[in-house]
């Protein structure tokens, strides 16, 4: 076998997805030498994880009494559960056998991951010249002040481009100060804020046939990250004025209004109108939270993914190209693996109670009430009863919009400047398919063939 890092990739996913079917089979036996209580340690793993999914939907979703039982239920099961371990004398085979299994999960993505993939993860575009005359719209209060943190404004001068920085006590015209910028000359427009301000001057970009540039200066910074921008440093989003390249990628729309992340609908949308959430998100999450997902103020959702009905939908969302992953309790789902597929990502959540939440907390994309797909044209409008506005938040910003809401893509419709030495994404771990993992561990050699390269069982 060949060994890791040999320079052979055939071999080395070969060895890998041996491993992980040896590990699979050791966790496979380690529950197997617990005699009956091997099957104690699978149910009552898949019991206790229910259960605290169940705990945690009657926290969310009611007050009182029920609540501080949920609160009770998402605390104790996994004691309980461990406490079976311990009574039964299996503890050690379920951390032998849960510590093999985290082996062959890993052994196996490394072994299904494709090369490609790797390359992929940060796309390439045309290499450019400097820019003549940038303009740079910089928001002193975002991100924490990251602005002042990073000295963005002296490093973008020095570069040669003239900054606008706007005044944190007074509302801007964001979208009016870069239309302004580009009939004064501009040949490229900029944003270090938030991703609501970046839709902003995006869309002014766009209309325009201007480059774009994106300097990581806001909170999460989504959009910085799907580009495979520094996130940690925004002052290097800067060495895009003269060492940059030039990406084409999809802008999105909603009822008029641009957006680079996503838009959305239900919950988290009516979650955000609160005034109080700014300073308390979590705070005023679990206030609020009853009401809505119990039917009370919020209202269900229908909506329609290209021919595709939703309906009674609690919360949806629809963002510009697909996440990487499409559950949302996934840790890579904060990701999109492409910004120019042509496609909006629409997954839309349904939960009318404890059994529901437990099923999606252990089936995930299989669950009933968990709906992933794409589309060219989402739209959306409120369940029964509803009025004729629906509270909607736009990469994070809150807004109401009059229903239908329609949102749809502009492919390749905005030009963005990336510096070409930029760290990349993170890419998100494979589907895990045991059937060509197999393949892989264990592959029929060809035919020889004349002229043929070596065999790559990854491409199988």
């Amino acid at each position: 076998m060949a060994a890791s890092g040999t320079g052979d990739p055939a071999g080395e996913a070969r060895q890998l997805a041996r491993y992980a079917l040896l590990a699979t089979g050791g966790a496979a036996a380690a529950l197997l030498t617990a005699l009956g209580s091997g099957l104690l340690i699978l149910l009552s793993g898949v019991l206790g994880f229910a259960a605290t999914a169940a705990g945690v939907w009657w926290f969310l979703a009611h007050r009182g009494p029920v609540r501080v039982l949920g609160a009770l239920l998402a605390v104790a099961a996994p004691l309980v559960t461990l406490g079976l371990y311990v009574a039964g004398g299996v503890w050690v085979n379920a951390l032998v056998a849960l510590g093999l299994w985290a082996v062959a999960l890993s052994c196996a993505r490394a072994a299904l991951r494709r090369p490609e993939e790797e390359r992929a993860a940060l796309t390439r575009g045309a290499r450019v010249p400097a820019p003549r005359r940038p303009v740079l719209i910089m928001n002193p209060r975002s991100g924490g002040g990251k602005v002042e943190r990073f000295g963005l404004v002296a490093r973008a001068e020095a570069l040669g481009a003239r900054v606008i920085l706007l005044d944190p006590s007074q509302p801007a015209d964001v979208a009016g100060l870069a239309r302004k910028a580009v009939a004064d000359g501009a040949d490229l427009l900029g944003v270090a804020g938030g991703d609501g301000t970046q839709a902003l001057v995006a869309e002014v970009a766009a209309a325009h046939d201007v480059p774009f540039l994106v300097v990581s200066a806001g909170t999460r910074n989504h959009f910085a990250m799907d580009l495979g921008l520094d996130r940690d440093d925004p002052s290097r989003c800067l060495d895009a004025l003269h060492d940059g390249e030039e990406l084409r990628i999809d802008l999105g729309d909603v009822a008029g209004r641009p957006f680079v992340n996503t838009v959305s609908f239900g919950v988290y949308a009516d979650v955000v109108q609160r005034p109080e959430y700014r300073d308390d998100k979590a705070g005023t999450a679990i206030d609020v939270l009853p009401d809505l997902l119990q039917g009370g103020e919020g209202d269900r959702l229908d909506a329609t993914a290209d021919a595709v009905p939703l309906t009674g939908q609690q919360a949806l969302l629809v963002s510009n190209n697909p996440y990487a992953a499409p559950d949302p309790l996934s840790a890579v789902a904060a990701r999109r693996a492409r910004l120019d597929g042509g496609e909006l990502g629409v997954i839309g959540i349904r939960v009318d109670g404890a059994a529901q939440a437990a099923e999606l907390a252990v089936l995930g994309t299989q669950a009933t009430g968990l709906n992933v797909l794409t589309a060219r044209r989402v739209e959306v409008g409120g369940g029964p009863g509803a009025g004729a506005v629906i509270p909607v938040a736009v990469d994070g910003e809150a807004l109401t919009l009059p229903t239908p809401v329609v949102c749809t893509l502009r492919p390749r419709a905005l030009r963005v400047r990336v510096p070409r030495g930029r760290p990349g994404s993170p890419v998100p771990p494979p589907r895990l398919d045991w059937r060509r993992l197999t393949r892989l561990a264990f592959p029929e050699e060809p035919a020889a063939v004349g002229g043929s390269g070596p065999w790559d069982p990854r491409a199988s």
